[in-house]
């Protein structure tokens, strides 16, 4: 375990974050799955109410044993911004998760990674060279083999999906600033605080009793959400936005499997097509992850 940890820590902090995003993106997935599965007869915006609250819960331990700085901040419209784009983010998200096939609207999502790049450059001043910005460009490609974008195959909930694509890259940006002067505990506590207060009147407005089934989905929902929002803050602590975005791609992955398995929807040819891209896009981007760093490497002391 000792060797495993001390190999970790020479892995230079792209790589680090990029491989920490690819867990975050199973985990991800996986309560994009629970939310499809128990949509179907609960409210988008009920389910995400009740996740919070679960969320606020499960963070308590964190939030009482450092009650005297957790609630402390010198950004504190930065935790606003971020909370209020993440509601949207998430009712327009997780609306379209609902209605579309899993895999068309993980398609549909990774329009992000573009967002992200160009929105990293513009308020973040990182650098993004030519072959990163080629590796974006080609996973963008393989999403549009995917969705095969035509006037007749365009939806309000294929829409919705794209909206959120871009306040999820909006949220993307705000957390890199974030990590940089605020500690993960803090983050998070804001964030499930601000969520939970801004669902809670539409929730109870659309109320429907859930079943003891679906209480139990919804309590695995909000302990993945916990999980994966801790886990993405690790990844933006140690990699540069526009390296960790491209990770998401292999969501695609998982939610073709999981399609398959628990939704019966079977991938097309073109979703075949376009994940060999999207993958082959992904692992080049890791590769450049690593081979940039080991040049940027003094020579010696």
């Amino acid at each position: 375990m000792q060797e495993i940890y001390r190999r970790w820590q020479t892995l230079p902090g792209n790589v680090q974050g990029s491989l920490i995003a690819l867990l975050a993106s199973l985990i991800s997935v996986l309560m994009t799955s629970l939310i499809k599965h128990v949509g179907q007869s609960i409210p988008v915006v009920e389910i995400l109410f009740i996740r919070q609250i679960l969320v606020l819960v499960i963070i308590s331990p964190v939030i009482l044993k450092n009650i005297e700085t957790v609630f402390k901040t010198k950004v504190f419209r930065f935790h606003v911004l971020r909370g209020s784009i993440s509601v949207i983010a998430m009712l327009t998200g997780f609306t379209a998760v609902v209605h579309l096939p899993l895999a068309e609207v993980t398609a549909i999502s990774f329009v992000r990674t573009l967002f992200t790049t160009i929105l990293a450059i513009l308020f973040l001043k990182e650098v993004v060279g030519v072959r990163r910005w080629s590796s974006v460009i080609v996973g963008f490609i393989g999403v549009m083999v995917i969705v095969r974008p035509e006037p007749e195959n365009i939806n309000a909930y294929a829409l919705l999906a794209i909206a959120s694509a871009f306040f999820v890259s909006s949220i993307n940006i705000v957390m890199r600033k974030l990590s940089q002067i605020e500690n993960s505990s803090t983050i998070m506590v804001y964030q499930s605080i601000i969520v939970t207060l801004a669902m809670a009147g539409p929730a109870i407005y659309l109320w429907v009793m859930p079943t003891w089934d679906e209480v139990f989905f919804i309590v695995v929902i909000g302990s993945l959400m916990s999980l994966m929002q801790w886990i993405f803050i690790q990844a933006f602590k140690v990699g540069e936005a526009a390296a960790i975005a491209p990770m998401e791609y292999s969501r695609l992955l998982y939610a073709a499997v999981i399609g398959i398995v628990f939704f019966a929807e079977i991938p097309t040819l073109w979703t075949l097509t376009g994940a060999v891209i999207i993958i082959a896009s992904t692992l080049y981007t890791l590769h450049r992850n690593t081979l940039n760093k080991r040049l940027k490497a003094p020579d010696g002391p």
